[in-house]
């Protein structure tokens, strides 16, 4: 059993079977304990944790506070600068905070805690997650959903899936699925049951099953080496291997028809993936798979079809150009606009493309309604590539304009098409659905997803607590040398103009005051800001974007952890500087990146933005204040791009296959931020709804 992936994925926790004699006040304390990290026992929880005995239910809680503490990032110990924060620097003049932080960079030495008694935080009225019990089967069926879901993974559901195959072995099979539906998630399956499950027969088959074409084999041979199965990055390193998994991968690419322009797709991956299998070995036994990669090898390529429909398009040759991507329904829905747009008779492709629509894949077309509904043209056109770093590009929008008529014919197209295929499952009977969902994005892609205490989708505003103020925090370890992390605060007005910072170069203006800098982490360092959220309104402030630098240029994923979050606080006097109960969210900072935009404040609809993205610096100075044109890019393009939300899937959904009702007391299933399926139930949601 597993309690952090139980408590993470499903706020349950399992209670074994105790001996009895825990007393009253011994039950008492444990509620209480847990309750520090904004966390509420169910009466069924605490019944049940009731007949355990004091040694048990001392063990149970150890468990259980351990796991909240890592959630919360309450198991390390923070001491920012200054440590009394923020009195410290609200009192000090600014030569003093000069001098201070002079010091500090010379000798790397830290102010003294002081004995000032800081007197109990003030209770705010926040809500708390209420924690149930769960048995020993809803724990391994949180497995199904995870491998069953039509997107990418993040790496942290990732690990969960091979913690399962790692943990139970052979035994796994029992709690997999039929389908496996996305092919990144079968390689990175295969890829664990050949590590941890030995001489079972039921591996070929599942490889057999699930391998379909050459980039499945590199898929396979890419998560068996630890890289990217996305194959966005080309960073994967293949190491030598046994000449069984030799055999393995050869015969899986000799048994696929026509492997040699699938492997032509990814050239040079095959290339150096030839160099570890030594198909040469082999030649009698697997011909057609030596003849695949030696077409790769002479770079042997054929006029490939994303060619084909560039030139194309380039030429305007439309008529020529649709039944080329009908054969292709899904790469037709993401050309789709392009295609219109270069058409003189767009009822043509539409009539083309309402041909395949079906065989668009649900993530495809949620995409594509999202996009033939946003209002044209967009205030900037943002880019998020594939792969596991999340980034993104903005260019203006200087595409041609379609008429209302064909935007309008081209969503129902798509709405049609997942109606039609949300028909078949079963039914939901009378549904709720909360309106604030359309605040929430679908979870179409968190293969760049950070760990987090909330599992959120990037896009997606969260409404804030009624709180006057909010500390930011981070918290960050050295790496293989001195390790300098920045937090910082940048804040713009309503029309995306940065007005300032709050960071170590400017510890305190507008209603922000930093902590101090921190520029070596041995032992962990934190830095702290706090924000005045009624101040900062005053003053013109709408959003406010958290920015993570690493002054010292390594990235986040060499450092041994890293990790930033908020607290929402009645009152910043009061309370230890770090307080779990007051934390919302954290999130695990573990990119390939040296810049991290985790959250955003809009201050005006009081919402919190789920960002997590990363940005790369190209100044000699990796501080906030040289990477500015980067941050208001990223803001812009969360504010304006437009994503598919949950309101609008399981509106579609309840037209194929229930009754929406106007309450929740009416409902058989409810769709909401706060009951029934919500929004950070993301892996139901992909397996049960994309």
């Amino acid at each position: 059993m597993n309690q952090e992936l139980f408590l993470r994925r499903r706020t349950k926790v399992h209670v074994p079977i105790g001996t009895g004699g825990a007393t009253r006040a011994q039950v008492a304390s444990a509620v209480r304990e847990v309750a520090a990290f904004r966390c509420v026992l169910s009466e069924p929880l605490i019944e049940q944790i009731g007949m355990l005995s004091a040694t048990e239910l001392k063990h149970w809680l150890r468990e259980i506070v351990g796991v909240l503490r890592r959630e919360t990032g309450a198991h390390v110990h923070h001491r920012p600068f200054y440590p009394d924060f923020p009195d410290q620097v609200l009192t000090a003049s600014e030569a003093e905070l000069y001098f201070n932080a002079v010091i500090h960079y010379l000798t790397l030495r830290r102010l003294p805690p002081t004995e000032h008694l800081r007197p109990a935080m003030l209770e705010g009225n926040f809500i708390s997650r209420v924690i149930e019990p769960g048995s020993v089967s809803e724990f391994e069926s949180l497995l199904e959903p995870l491998v069953s879901s039509h997107t990418s993974l993040s790496d942290a559901e990732t690990a969960d899936v091979v913690w399962f195959v790692r943990n139970y072995k052979s035994d796994v099979f029992r709690l997999l699925p039929e389908a496996v539906p996305f092919r990144e998630i079968r390689a990175q399956l295969g890829g664990a049951l050949i590590l941890h499950v030995t001489s079972d027969a039921r591996v070929d088959a599942f490889l057999e099953r699930n391998v379909e074409t050459a980039t499945d084999v590199l898929r396979l041979a890419v998560a068996l080496n630890g890289g990217d199965v996305s194959l966005t990055t080309a960073s994967t390193r293949f190491t030598a291997m046994k000449r069984s998994m030799r055999r393995l991968l050869l015969r899986l690419l000799d048994h696929i028809p026509n492997a040699a322009e699938d492997v032509m797709r990814h050239a040079e991956r095959w290339k150096r993936l030839a160099e570890v299998l030594h198909p040469g070995d082999y030649a009698d036994k697997y011909p057609r798979a030596l003849a695949a990669i030696t077409a790769a090898r002479r770079n042997e390529a054929s006029t490939s079809f994303e060619s084909r429909v560039e030139t194309l398009l380039a030429q305007r040759h439309i008529a020529t150009l649709t039944p080329i991507l009908q054969s292709r329904p899904g790469e037709f829905a993401r050309r789709l606009d392009a295609t219109l747009r270069r058409a003189t008779e767009p009822e043509s492709v539409l009539n083309a493309f309402e041909a395949v629509a079906t065989q668009v894949s649900s993530p495809v077309l949620l995409q594509l309604l999202a996009q033939v509904r946003a209002p044209r043209p967009l205030p900037l056109r943002a880019f998020t590539p594939k792969g596991s770093f999340a980034k993104v590009y903005g260019i203006r929008d200087r595409r041609e304009l379609l008429t209302p008529d064909v935007l309008a014919r081209a969503a129902r197209i798509c709405e049609d098409a997942l109606v039609k295929r949300f028909v078949s499952l079963p039914p939901l009977g009378r549904c709720f659905i909360d309106p604030a969902l359309r605040d929430f994005r679908v979870p179409l892609a968190q293969r760049a997803s950070s760990k987090s205490l909330r599992t959120l989708v990037r896009g997606s505003r969260l409404p804030m607590p009624d709180t006057r103020f909010i500390r930011l925090f981070l918290w960050w370890k050295n790496g293989r040398g001195r390790t300098d992390i920045d937090l910082s605060a940048a804040f713009f007005d309503v029309n995306f103009v940065f007005i300032e910072t709050v960071a170590y170069y400017n510890l305190k203006g507008f209603g922000g005051y930093h902590s101090g800098d921190i520029v070596d982490a041995p032992d962990g360092a934190s830095e702290f800001i706090d924000l005045d959220l009624d101040l900062l309104v005053k003053k013109g402030i709408r959003y406010v974007v958290t920015s993570i630098n690493s002054f010292t240029e390594q990235p986040y994923c060499d450092l041994p952890e890293c990790f930033a979050g908020w607290m929402a606080r009645a009152d910043t006097a009061s309370g230890e500087v770090f307080e779990p109960r007051s934390v919302f969210d954290r999130i695990d900072i573990a990119s390939d990146t040296v810049i991290c935009l985790p959250f955003v404040m809009d201050l005006q609809e009081r919402r919190m933005i789920w960002a997590d993205l990363g940005l790369t610096s190209s100044t000699r100075w990796n501080n906030v204040g040289n990477n500015l044109s980067g941050i208001s890019l990223m803001l812009r393009a969360l504010v304006h791009t437009p994503r598919p939300d949950l309101e609008t899937l399981f509106d579609l959904h309840v037209r194929a296959r229930g009754e929406r009702v106007a309450s929740p007391q009416q409902a058989q299933a409810v769709f909401a931020p706060d009951q029934g399926i919500t929004p950070f139930d993301t892996d139901l949601i992909r397996s049960q709804f994309l």
